[in-house]
C-alpha cells in the first residue's frame, strides 16, 4: 500500500515459509499473444469497478474498452487480502509458470515483493501514453518502483475508523475503537499489518513511517489487549464490509472508498479520519510473468488513465483517483464528488497522512510474525 507517500516492500511471507524463488527477465521469458488473442484476464478487489446501477451485471467502463477494442475482458474479482493472493500464485511465479492472469491489483507494498522478486513484466512506456501524460506526480518515482516501469497505480485510499450509526455512537479514535464497552465483540480490524499497526502507532503518538522496534511492539500490546478482551470479533480482508452495513459490526478499522460506498446507500454509516493520523495507500495494476496478453494489458492500463474514464470509474468506487484531469471531468458527473477529500484530496487532509516504513527482509519477517501471532492467523 502506500500511495503518495509510497514505500518500498520487502521480505518474506512468514506464515507460509520461504517467499518464493526469485526470477529475471532472463530466466522466466514470456511469449506475448496480444497480435492474434483479443482477450484479457483481469483479477482485482470487490467493489472496485463502476457497476450500471439499474443491471449490475453489467459494468460501463469495461464494456466501453471491450467495445472500442475488441478485446475480450474476463473480469475476476478474486483479491480479497495481499497475502492470501501471494499464497494463490507464489507457486507458480516462483517457477516461471502462468497465473491465468494478465492483470492483478496488489496494494504497494506487496507490489514491490513480486517486482523484486522478479515476477513482474516490465510495461512498454510508449504503449501507455495517458499514464505517462496523466499519473499524479505524487505517484511517480515510488521507491518500490523508482523507473515506473512495472506498476500503475489503479486507485488509492485512505486506512481509517468506520462505524455504523444505526447501532453505535460516534467514534473518533482508535483507542475507542479497541476499549470502548459498547463496542465489545462488534469490532473488526484489517489484516493488513500495515493498515492495523499503522492506526496503532499513530494512536501511540509513533510515526509509521519511522518507528523502533520497541514502539512495534507497544503498539502491539495494545492489539493483543483488545483481542485478548474479546473486543475485536475478527480479522478481516475487505470482506467486513456487508457485516457493517448490516450492523453485524458496529465499527472497524476500514478503507475509505468502501466506506464512500456503503455511506450513499446509508447515511449512519461514516468514515472517520482520527485526529492521530490516517494510513495512505495504492493498489495497483501488475502483468505478472507468463502472463501472455501483455499488449492487451497495457492497452487496458492506457484507457482508464484517460480522464473522463477516470472521473466515471472514480464515481462509482469514491477511492482517491490517481489520474489528472479527472476531477474537472467528474464534476460533469456529480459536482459533490469533485470537492470530497476523499477522492480528491486537499493539501490538508494529504497533511495528515502517513506511510508504513520500508521494511527490509529481516524486519518483514519479524513483524509480520508478531502480527500474525496476535490476530491468530
Amino acid at each position: 500500500m502506500k500511495g503518495a507517500l509510497a514505500v518500498a516492500a520487502g521480505g518474506t511471507l512468514a506464515a507460509c515459509g520461504t517467499e518464493g524463488t526469485k526470477q529475471s527477465e532472463a530466466s522466466c521469458v514470456s511469449d506475448d499473444l496480444s497480435s492474434t488473442e483479443k482477450k484479457l484476464a483481469f483479477s482485482n478487489w470487490p467493489q472496485y469497478m463502476d457497476v450500471d446501477e439499474k443491471d449490475e451485471s453489467k459494468r460501463p467502463t469495461l464494456e466501453a474498452f471491450q467495445s472500442s477494442t475488441g478485446i475480450q475482458v474476463t473480469y475476476t474479482e478474486d483479491v480479497n487480502d495481499n497475502d492470501e493472493f501471494f499464497g494463490k500464485v507464489r507457486n507458480q511465479l516462483a517457477n516461471c509458470q502462468s497465473t491465468g492472469r494478465d492483470i492483478f491489483v496488489l496494494t504497494d507494498w506487496m507490489a514491490g515483493r513480486v517486482i523484486r522478486l522478479g515476477w513482474i513484466q516490465k510495461l512498454d512506456k510508449a504503449a501507455i501514453p495517458n499514464v505517462q501524460a496523466n499519473l499524479l506526480p505524487s505517484l511517480r518515482g515510488r521507491s518500490f518502483d523508482s523507473g515506473d516501469e512495472h506498476a500503475v497505480p489503479w486507485q488509492s485510499g485512505l486506512s481509517g475508523i468506520a462505524y455504523n450509526g444505526a447501532v453505535t455512537g460516534e467514534v473518533r479514535t482508535v483507542d475507542e475503537l479497541l476499549t470502548r464497552a459498547d463496542l465489545k465483540g462488534k469490532v473488526t480490524c484489517l489484516t493488513e499489518m500495515r493498515d492495523t499497526m499503522g492506526l496503532l502507532l499513530l494512536s501511540n503518538g509513533h510515526d509509521p513511517n519511522k518507528f523502533t522496534e520497541a514502539q512495534f511492539d507497544d503498539a502491539l500490546e495494545k492489539l493483543k489487549r483488545a483481542v485478548a478482551s474479546g473486543q475485536i470479533r475478527r480479522f478481516t480482508g475487505n470482506d467486513y464490509a456487508p457485516d457493517l452495513a448490516k450492523g453485524d459490526i458496529a465499527a472497524c478499522i476500514a478503507w475509505s472508498g468502501d466506506v464512500l460506498q456503503l455511506t450513499a446507500e446509508n447515511e449512519k454509516i461514516q468514515f472517520v479520519a482520527p485526529d492521530s493520523g490516517v494510513m495512505l495507500w495504492s493498489d495497483n495494476m501488475l502483468v505478472p510473468n507468463k502472463a501472455t496478453h501483455k499488449a492487451n494489458a497495457e492497452k487496458l492500463m492506457n484507457y482508464y488513465y484517460e480522464p473522463a474514464v477516470a472521473a466515471e470509474l472514480a464515481a462509482y468506487v469514491n477511492y482517491i483517483c490517481p489520474v489528472q484531469g479527472a476531477q474537472e471531468e467528474i464534476t460533469k458527473i456529480d459536482p459533490e464528488l469533485a470537492t470530497n477529500p476523499l477522492i480528491f484530496p486537499d493539501a490538508a487532509t494529504l497533511g495528515r497522512t502517513k506511510a508504513f516504513m520500508a521494511l527490509d527482509e529481516a524486519q518483514e519477517r519479524t513483524y509480520t510474525q508478531k502480527f500474525q501471532q496476535a490476530i491468530g492467523s
